[in-house]
């Protein structure tokens, strides 16, 4: 690769050995994603597709080139990066591994009685699917008494629904039906006329008013919003009529198949008294162990590659999870891990395979075996390019690339390249930090005071009692899926609730939000240009005049593919910055608003520096490791660690007295740096300094060695997992013998080997 300059990059040259291990870090915003993802993936994508001939081509995504001078040697690139997957409904962990053909398979050979064919046990097949549900496991009411006011008529509007409100197209259509005296209260109507009002399905009319449409049947009020709102609920819909529908409707375990999903037919034919039903229910971990005693030659193929993708998803730290379980609710984390068990049995070699950052949500004890799968990968014949921060995954590698010195304008360039053992004695900041042990928090803060969670049992939990101390920083560690999470985020603020948690949960806005707008701010930047050329502020929005014409403010055109990923371009007319011309002509200190939004909060901070209302704001965000993110980037692009931070930054600017904070925190150091995560230390005891109290659930040791107070829980995940297995100072958890978390400790400040 010659001259790369995607993004921040700085002209960067480099050669990367193939059929290697090869790990790139540096700091976060240095440049690493620009680097792999941005060049060398979309680079090897982009030449893949352009192989296609063109009636294939013209219907693949249209990847744009990115800004290098050459490239050569790429070979079939295939990226596993944090992305979760999609919403839908119908998408299962066992759908996602490519297990579930397997487990059909086996219940359509050998289950007694027998179903039928393989179809018969799918729950995605009318032939397998609940007759009720569709499939779903689940079924959405509609609450009568919330949707219809008895007092009124017709004529009043008696549907508490905007779609159905006196004069639009839907209320005629109950209105002009000649069925029913409009003028009648809906408590006057007979029990025939109330079930035709609601329920009514394609009836032909006798006598409808001439304003009636003449081909069409007539539906129920009920049945009309179930055909339109219910079971094809429509993907663009607005912000009000959504927040009707959430107070009209409720969703429910299917009554028929008790969430089943599948007919009765499958939910009765058995293998040694289970369904295919309980095998999905079970965890992977369960499920591996039921079949280390179960064989049938009939079946034997079937079941070694069901074995084999168990085995997959234990090795990458996700025995916890069940089968059944919906792929939308998994993290970016765990979808990567899955995504890593669909390529591991794959024929292909001579493959490249990129992974961003596949350490995130993975104790240390997981993170070996990550690394084994990598190296599996590489031994394949393949190639094997990781962005990641974490100390282990650099240990194993055959080659790093550092990159830096900086975030953002302050990085793009490459500081060291070479192996593990030369980087820790390189003087790059990553090097210094990897060559250093880790020193454990011997001389704890004394807590204020403390508060008991009892005999916690969300989700996995066994029932224990837990004291979590007051006024210092308190680290709840174990493996993924051990239960951290549940008794912090869960149990602790539901029997507390002045704890606030700050979590990882998808923040609304996607790419019509900023950070600006998360934190208050874009307001009053848009206040400051309105000032400066007596425009209103509106005229400084790309969601209002401001906008570009031609985009609507997006900064790109989306084309639709049917079919297929929509294809997004940037706009020509405003060159992707999302603003109109006249929002463009208007300065400050030589600045558009279009510039700011390219900006980082530092850069913010400095140029609002008069106005406090932005910049101290600005300087939060900066505090807590986003100051290489420009603020107007899209929400929908930031990670779940950068959306956590950010939403941290939100609650700690309006904080007025420090001694009163509770927060709770869920993994914030997610794609840091262990600079980055020094800072948020830092930052940590700056709180706990200040009076706060502070519970942080993490794997990262750099945090677990700082706090004040560690739980430990587990020792394993799921049915595994959910115990106290320690609580006190880190030195003491470094000498716990049962723990994991103490041996990846004594390990990491070199009290193990």
């Amino acid at each position: 690769m010659v001259g790369a300059a995607t993004n921040n990059l700085r002209d960067v040259s480099l050669e990367v050995p193939k059929k290697a291990l090869t790990v790139f870090t540096g700091v976060s915003g240095s440049g690493k994603s620009s680097l792999v993802l941005d060049t060398i993936a979309a680079e090897a994508q982009r030449l893949v597709n352009d192989s296609y001939p063109s009636f294939v081509r013209n219907r693949l995504p249209q990847l744009a080139a990115p800004e290098v001078q050459s490239m050569s040697g790429l070979t079939f690139t295939a990226l596993i990066d944090q992305r979760r997957f999609t919403g839908n409904a119908r998408s299962t962990v066992s759908t996602a591994s490519d297990t579930a053909p397997l487990l059909r398979l086996v219940f359509s050979r050998i289950g007694e009685p027998n179903a039928g064919y393989s179809p018969a046990y799918s729950f995605n097949d009318p032939s397998g699917m609940c007759p009720v549900c569709e499939g779903l496991g689940t079924v959405v009411d509609i609450d009568i008494d919330e949707l219809i006011d008895p007092e009124k008529s017709i004529d009043e509007g008696p549907v508490r629904f905007s779609q159905f409100r006196p004069g639009v197209y839907r209320w005629k259509r109950f209105a002009y039906c000649g069925l029913f005296d409009r003028e009648k209260p809906l408590k006057d109507y007979t029990d025939d006329e109330m079930d035709l009002f609601l329920y009514a399905d394609q009836l032909k009319l006798p006598n409808p008013d001439p304003r009636f449409p003449k081909t069409a049947r007539f539906d129920g009020v009920v049945t009309r919003m179930r055909d339109v709102y219910v079971k094809n609920r429509p993907s663009k819909i607005s912000k009000p009529v959504r927040e009707e529908l959430d107070r009209l409707t409720a969703q429910r375990v299917c009554p028929e198949c008790g969430g089943a999903r599948v007919n009765a037919a499958a939910r009765a034919s058995l293998i040694d008294g289970r369904s295919i039903v309980d095998w999905t229910a079970m965890s992977v971990a369960e499920l591996r162990r039921l079949l280390d005693g179960f064989s049938d030659a009939r079946v034997e193929p079937a079941l070694a590659g069901i074995r084999r993708t168990l085995d997959a998803l234990l090795s990458v730290g996700l025995g916890y999870l069940s089968l059944d379980r919906e792929s939308s609710t998994l993290s970016g984390g765990e979808a990567q891990r899955v995504k890593i068990v669909r390529h591991l049995g794959s024929a292909l070699t001579d493959v490249t395979y990129v992974f961003d950052e596949p350490s995130t949500g993975l104790h240390p004890a997981d993170v070996q075996r990550l690394n084994q799968l990598l190296i599996r990968l590489r031994d394949a014949g393949n190639t094997v390019l990781v962005v990641e921060h974490h100390p282990q995954v650099i240990r194993v590698a055959d080659h790093v690339v550092d990159m830096g010195p900086g975030a953002g304008s302050r990085g793009g360039e490459v500081q060291f390249e070479g192996t593990p053992a030369e980087l820790r004695q390189s003087d790059t900041l990553t090097g210094r930090l990897l060559a250093r042990p880790l020193r454990l928090a011997h001389a704890p803060r004394r807590p204020s005071g403390e508060v008991l969670v009892e005999r916690a049992s969300a989700h996995n939990l066994a029932g224990f009692d837990a004291a979590v101390p007051l006024g210092v920083l308190t680290a709840v560690t174990g493996v993924a899926g051990s239960g951290k999470s549940s008794f912090a985020t869960d149990e602790l603020p539901r029997q507390h609730p002045e704890f606030a948690v700050v979590g990882q949960d998808p923040l609304r806005g996607g790419v019509r939000s900023t950070s600006l707008s998360v934190l208050g701010v874009a307001d009053d930047v848009r206040r400051v240009f309105s000032d400066e050329s007596g425009l209103a502020p509106a005229w400084f929005s790309f969601n209002s005049k401001g906008a570009c014409p031609a985009c609507r403010g997006k900064g790109y055109i989306t084309t639709e593919l049917a079919f297929l990923d929509d294809v997004a371009t940037p706009c020509d007319e405003c060159g992707g910055e999302r603003f109109n011309e006249r929002a463009l002509s208007v300065r400050v200190e030589g600045r558009t608003i279009a510039d700011v939004l390219t900006m980082t909060a530092e850069e913010v901070a400095r140029l609002f520096g008069d106005r406090d209302e932005i910049a101290a704001k600005m300087r939060w965000l900066d505090r807590v490791g986003l100051g290489y993110v420009a603020v107007g980037q899209s929400l929908d692009t930031l990670s779940g660690g950068e959306k956590q931070r950010l939403l941290l930054a939100k609650h700690l600017s309006g904080v007025t007295d420090l001694s009163r904070e509770r927060i709770v925190l869920d993994e914030p150091t997610t794609g840091l740096h262990p600079g980055d995560v020094d800072r948020i230390n830092a930052l940590f005891a700056e709180l706990v300094e200040g009076g706060a109290t502070l519970v942080v659930v993490e794997h990262n040791l750099r945090v677990v060695a700082e706090a004040d107070h560690v739980i430990d829980i587990g020792p394993g995940a799921g049915v595994d997992g959910g115990r106290l297995v320690f609580a006190g100072t880190p030195a003491e958890l470094a000498a716990h013998p049962d723990s994991l978390t103490g041996l990846a400790l004594r390990i990491a400040s070199g009290a193990a080997e």
